[in-house]
């Protein structure tokens, strides 16, 4: 919606609400014209209902306001005796349109100074929950959001398991353009599993103002520029969502508005020269192994590595025992000579499972092992008598990958070679033709809404031919620190401004084995309770918040314990 649609859409809420309150504006002492001046009217409406008037900055929070409304047409009703539970249902099942049954066909008075408290143990609880559920989706869209490390894109940096608690006033929060959604959830409805908005109306793009912005190797949560998904790992065909309802990604940022940059043999370069990481990064990247003995997992288990592959050799399996060790499987085999071959991911088959279902199995220690590893692994590892060589896996340039942003084959790039590529930035703008078009081609149809054509060796951008584009706002480029393991910017290309949600900034739960199962969670101690940012090593609060939380309990019982004497 544009801004004269909006305009019209107050307008007609105005005159709607003026239309359906008036005669009881009258009835509370006040005048006819004092119902239709917007802003004013909710503010003399608080005064009516006896409710502070801060109540009436929550009517003009987004999705806040969607809480609020219900709650203050049951108010307005109550305020004029209708306090039965089949008022409370009539108003909220219509909309608020009983209040108009009320105001024209019902003779009710005003009650200047009604009881504003719940007269029963139920309504004592409705409200409390009501106005929980406000207090805590006003710090969930507004200040502090939790959030889970699902995949290992980050690894080793931020961990499968990280829950987290992600800052959205340090940028400035994103207002929500999305005016119509359930609370306290994203873009699907749990359980349901619909979708939790209304795609209209759309409000524009807004950040209320931060103290800091974006900056090259922040971590940072976004919205997934390229998400068409409305649901993970089921195939269907993709869906446009408002940016607000894209799905959150969690990425370091390597270049910044202006930037150009450059992915070298995997490493990244900012304007010529190479990108130095904080001291908290642990990126990690592809090597191979190689021993004539053959890699044991026993090894990579001792620099606790990750991502790889196992595989085991089985004699045969009955159906009991195929059913015990599925959920460790990734893949079966049958060799010539009739044995199975079992492939699982880098926990493996626990051996308490084999020996309680009468396993046979042997694991296969390969001549040669893919490990992503970080500079600290290598150099153990490097120690190892066992281990001929460990060799970093690189791609070569001009060798093309998959699926590798600008999709064009006149950029033959790949995850560890690409660029150079500008970072546009707002109102900077650049020459336009047929070889730099794909590489801002997204942005100027998809995230800046101009149409784009080219005929024959011409550009058009809404209708006129051109050679140059001007850009409306910043760009960033994000990037996994597993390098040769995450989708990044490298196969969707740049992340908009107005898709930033926020940055990390404490960890208050760590478990390996996340995606197993809660029963399966082990607690990675070192990691809970500690901060995302800063220097050093991270160092665990956990300790201390538990002898605080010791101390409180026992200074409250003393106290307690103290009065009671008294």
């Amino acid at each position: 919606m544009d801004a004269t649609q909006w305009l019209l859409f107050i307008l007609i809420v105005q005159i709607i609400h003026f239309a359906g309150t008036w005669k009881l504006y009258v009835k509370a002492g006040r005048k006819a014209w004092e119902a239709a001046i917007p802003v004013y009217n909710a503010i003399v409406l608080m005064q009516i209902i006896n409710r502070p008037k801060w109540w009436t900055v929550l009517l003009f929070i987004p999705i806040i306001n969607l809480l609020m409304f219900p709650i203050v047409w049951i108010e307005t009703i109550r305020s004029f005796g209708r306090n039965s539970t089949a008022d409370t249902w009539l108003v909220i099942l219509t909309l608020g349109f009983y209040i108009y049954y009320v105001n024209y066909a019902l003779d009710v008075k005003y009650i200047e100074n009604r009881n504003l408290h719940p007269q029963t143990a139920t309504g004592e609880w409705v409200s409390s929950i009501a106005f929980a559920i406000i207090a805590a989706t006003l710090v969930h869209t507004y200040f502090i959001q939790p959030y889970v490390i699902p995949t290992p894109s980050l690894e080793r940096t931020l961990r499968v398991g990280d829950l987290l608690f992600v800052s959205k006033f340090h940028y400035g929060a994103r207002t929500p353009m999305t005016t119509v959604a359930a609370p306290m959830v994203h873009d699907t409805l749990p359980l349901l599993h619909v979708k939790s908005y209304l795609d209209k109306p759309q409000l524009p793009y807004f950040r209320i103002p931060g103290f800091t912005k974006v900056d090259r190797n922040d971590i940072v949560v976004f919205s997934w520029p390229a998400d068409t998904v409305r649901q993970f790992f089921k195939k269907e065909k993709g869906v446009r969502k408002p940016i607000d309802k894209k799905s959150n990604y969690v990425k370091r940022c390597v270049g910044i508005p202006g930037d150009s940059l450059a992915v070298i043999d995997g490493y990244v370069y900012i304007n010529g020269k190479q990108l130095q990481l904080s001291d908290r990064a642990k990126p990690q990247y592809d090597y191979a192994l190689y021993s004539s003995k053959g890699v044991s997992s026993k090894l990579l288990e001792k620099v606790d590595a990750t991502g790889y592959d196992r595989k085991y050799i089985i004699n045969s399996l009955n159906q009991q025992q195929l059913n015990a060790i599925q959920k460790y499987v990734r893949g079966y085999r049958q060799r010539n000579d009739g044995k199975l071959e079992v492939f699982t991911k880098y926990t493996g088959i626990p051996q308490s499972v084999a020996r309680k279902n009468a396993i046979s199995m042997v694991e296969e220690t390969a001549l040669k092992r893919i490990v992503p590893l970080t500079d600290e692994m290598v150099e153990v590892l490097k120690k190892e008598a066992s281990l001929d060589s460990i060799v970093r896996i690189v791609e070569k340039k001009g060798v093309a990958g998959g699926n590798i942003f600008p999709q064009s084959p006149d950029y033959p790039w790949n995850y560890d070679q690409m660029g150079p590529i500008y970072i546009p930035e707002k109102g900077a703008t650049v020459s336009l033709n047929l070889k730099t078009l794909p590489l801002y081609k997204k942005i100027i149809r998809d995230y800046e809404g101009n149409t784009l054509s080219v005929s024959g060796n011409q550009i058009i951008i809404n209708g006129q031919a051109t050679d140059k584009y001007t850009f409306k706002q910043d760009y960033y480029w994000m990037m996994g620190d597993n390098r040769d393991h995450s989708e990044d910017s490298r196969a969707w290309g740049y992340v908009p401004e107005n898709h930033i949600v926020g940055t990390p900034i404490f960890i208050w739960l760590s478990v390996d084995n996340f995606n197993d199962g809660i029963l399966n969670w082990k607690p990675r101690w070192d990691r809970i309770f500690t901060t995302v940012n800063g220097e050093g090593e991270p160092v665990s609060y956990f300790k201390y918040f538990l002898i605080a939380l010791v101390a409180y309990f026992v200074g409250s019982w003393l106290w307690n314990k103290k009065k009671a004497k008294a």
